[in-house]
């Protein structure tokens, strides 16, 4: 049997015969140099999705042919059989039943972590063997929170409770000594500061589940928390010196360019064998990712967390179904009680081969038996947009799919799935040789502020190369671009708005506007004018500022404004204007 679109790449690079096929319709395309971290990319994505090749490889009928006639093949891995819990049950007869030490905590406050921890068995493999859930009662409401095993004998059950007042706690688990017990919770209100999980408002937009306006002006740092102690500090000593609200990270660790670093722990135990043990977690890896989190939030920083990715080397992204759903319970149920995390179910899912849009919307379907919580859920693309319109998915996080049109769609993108757009990925500023990474910090300026003037929200990231290839949109470390301070001037104009908020109103097609209740706002984006004039009905008057967003200046021009007016401008690029009504 030969190969098909389905092949692994690196296979078919080391097979001599694959590989001068490949070379005859393809030259050149199996040289990337993201083929030695890159390992389960697959054929059919390399060669006619674009990635590493300039143009598109001619006679790939004749090449597909010619592959399907070698001898050479790449077998697919014989599969794991899905393990469960133990068919007679996980304690015998002789174990009293809610006979588990159970440690509580001394109070329990709404939008605030409760965690019960209890002290069970050990034997066979917990962390497969043993369910363990809690179900809790407030007058008629009801919460199901599921358990976790975190090694030493040790279960815990974290709960984000909403709601004031007295719960009543019971679990249920296969296990007899964790099955039956109960407990009060006397649940008070949220402390000052305090706001609680982010949700959809406003149809468009984001706010804390308080009321609390909040922006996604977010960054990206793929690899940050499997780094060294010391890049992890300075990481989050930059963070604190910006306005960044929202940081993508990924749980499983990345293989990509620059990113070739083995991490000190990882999410699986190993087998005899040497494989990966996919049954069996290793909860240090997971505690350290808690802590990231933790981290994260203490800077003002919410965890948009990326549950898989391409970019491996190790075999996480072509898991079994049943490992895939056993790691999402796991990871949902350990995180769901925190109250900045996010859900993203993949970061450019079109490139993870081995996953199917069943297999998406399975993992979705966990994800939503697990979250308590009800955090934001997303998934993002690479060149194919997923179908924003399914009802798990809360929000729009897209990668523009053109080299040159990038923000300007985020308003047809509102109106055609109904929900908030987040461009994750616009481009990062930076210097590589890669177009995604080496816009300037004007260009990605500029971006941001059309996003925004079209309703949604567009994303920083830096891909600037030192010499230690420490690239902060990976690794974090420090920031040295120059558009996170102007991110932080555009959310500062945001947010002294009325409501909070930009939505698109009639433009010019030239320029955007957006309204925040009767204020408006233009953007002039890269052109340069001497002037605009602007029309507007008769019978209100307006104060004009001109907003230089590079600058980061605001002038309030000395007299009123009302009808058709002239405004005279610097002739410079990156202008803005604000219309606030005289009451």
């Amino acid at each position: 049997m030969g190969y098909d679109a389905r092949a692994r790449a690196a296979a078919v690079k080391d097979d001599p015969a694959a590989a001068a096929v490949i070379e005859r319709y393809a030259p050149g395309v199996l040289d990337s140099p993201v083929l030695s971290s890159l390992t389960t990319i697959r054929l059919g994505a390399l060669v006619g999705g674009g990635l590493f090749v300039g143009e598109k490889p001619r006679g790939l009928d004749q090449m597909w042919a010619e592959l399907a006639d070698l001898d050479g093949s790449d077998p697919e891995p014989e599969p794991q059989p899905a393990p469960g819990p133990p068919a007679d049950g996980y304690e015998g007869e002789e174990v009293p039943r809610a006979s588990a030490r159970i440690e509580t905590p001394q109070e329990a406050r709404v939008h605030e972590r409760v965690e019960l921890v209890l002290h069970g068995p050990d034997h066979g493999n917990p962390f497969i063997d043993v369910e363990l859930t809690a179900h809790l009662t407030l007058g008629d409401r009801q919460v199901r929170v599921g358990g976790f095993y975190d090694g030493g004998g040790i279960y815990r059950l974290r709960w984000l409770p909403d709601l004031e007042g007295q719960w009543h706690l019971r679990t249920s688990s296969n296990a007899r000594s964790l099955d039956g017990v109960e407990l009060d919770l006397e649940v008070v209100a949220a402390p000052v500061g305090i706001r609680g999980p982010v949700r959809v408002a406003d149809d468009f937009h984001f706010a804390h589940a308080d009321g609390t306006r909040f922006h996604p002006f977010g960054t990206t740092l793929y690899a940050w928390w499997h780094q060294p102690e010391d890049v992890r500090r300075r990481t989050l000593a930059s963070l604190a010196r910006t306005s960044f609200t929202k940081a993508r990270v990924c749980v499983f660790p990345k293989s990509f360019l620059f990113n070739r670093e083995e991490p000190e722990v990882m999410p699986y135990v190993r087998s005899e064998d040497g494989t990966w043990d996919l049954a069996t977690f290793d909860p240090e890896f997971f505690r350290r990712l808690e802590r990231g989190v933790e981290q994260l939030a203490a800077v003002g920083v919410q965890t948009d967390l990326i549950l898989f990715h391409a970019y491996d080397r190790w075999g996480f992204s072509e898991m079994p179904a049943w490992a895939d759903e056993h790691y999402v319970r796991y990871v949902v149920r350990r995180l769901a009680a925190h109250e900045s995390v996010w859900w993203s179910l993949a970061n450019e899912y079109d490139l993870v081969r081995a996953k199917t849009t069943e297999d998406w919307e399975r993992i979705a379907q966990v994800i939503g038996e697990e979250d308590h919580a009800d955090h934001l859920t997303s998934i993002h693309n690479c060149y194919e947009h997923y179908d924003h319109t399914r009802p798990w998915i809360t929000h729009a996080s897209v990668q523009r799919v053109d080299a040159y049109r990038t923000a300007e769609d985020t308003d047809d993108m509102r109106e055609r799935w109904g929900k908030p757009v987040v461009f994750d990925e616009c481009g990062y500023e930076g210097d590589l040789e890669h177009g995604w990474g080496n816009i300037t910090g004007q260009e990605l300026v500029r971006r941001a502020w059309e996003g925004a003037l079209r309703g949604g929200y567009v994303n920083h990231g830096e891909t600037y190369l030192n010499e230690t290839e420490e690239l902060w949109w990976s690794k974090g470390g420090e920031l040295v671009g120059s558009s996170p301070e102007r991110f932080a001037f555009l959310r500062s104009v945001i947010a002294e708005l009325p409501g909070g908020r930009l939505d698109p109103v009639t433009s010019n097609w030239d320029a955007p506007w957006a309204a925040a209740g009767d204020v408006l706002v233009t953007y002039l984006g890269f052109a340069q004018p001497r002037y605009r004039t602007i029309i507007r009905p008769p019978g209100t008057r307006y104060t004009v500022d001109i907003i230089d967003t590079w600058a980061m200046t605001v002038e309030r021009l000395p007299r009123e404004f009302e009808g058709a007016f002239r405004v005279e401008l610097p002739g410079r690029q990156w202008m803005a204007l604000r219309l606030t009504p005289i009451p």
